[in-house]
């Protein structure tokens, strides 16, 4: 027997997906986000979508480009607080001490500790609602050597990635748990 939960946003597992920007000033700004996942093959394209007050947003609007890191397990705190905080008040990477890498290849950072990026161009912005969705062109993925498997693809075990339950608003590892979502970031 089924019960109706209602209309409710419950795909398992969500991503957790860092997106990378940089201010009008130059200041390079990280949030974390779960409203996203690949959209199209050819070309390799992800969407995101975020909410419009978000500093992220608007960078993404003046940048034209933005990038998705894919941060390992052992990184829940840092990521948590990514999204605890607002880039507008806070230096994310100084608060972390992750340090901000600028693409060659797109106007937006990435975080060099998070094993897996992908430098995105903005080809498409749909308004959707409370959220708007980016679509970027994916111009390069870079992964660390050490995540990648045999045949030259990436291992998702020592990848390590965190998911995210979006109606329980939990961090999981691959087959564990692993913190609070708005809670494990607060002894930043």
């Amino acid at each position: 027997m089924t019960k109706s939960l209602g209309a409710k946003t419950l795909i398992y597992p969500a991503p957790v997906l860092v997106v990378g920007t940089y201010d009008k000033a130059g200041k390079p700004n990280v949030m974390t986000a779960s409203w996203g996942g690949i959209c199209c093959s050819q070309p390799p394209c992800v969407a995101v979508s975020l909410r419009t007050a978000t500093c992220s947003h608007g960078n993404i609007v003046d940048r034209g480009a933005f990038t998705i890191s894919i941060p390992s397990e052992q990184y829940v705190k840092e990521v948590d607080y990514f999204g605890l905080v607002s880039g507008r008040s806070m230096d994310k990477f100084a608060a972390t001490k992750l340090t901000p890498v600028k693409s060659k290849l797109v106007d937006a950072p990435y975080v060099k500790e998070f094993p897996l990026v992908m430098e995105c161009k903005l080809v498409h912005v749909a308004e959707l609602g409370l959220h708007t969705q980016f679509v970027g062109e994916v111009i390069d993925a870079k992964a660390d050597e050490s995540i990648i498997g045999e045949g030259g693809a990436i291992d998702i075990k020592k990848l390590k990635p965190l998911v995210f339950t979006p109606d329980t608003q939990d961090y999981y590892g691959i087959g564990s748990f692993k913190g609070k979502v708005f809670s494990s970031g607060k002894g930043i």
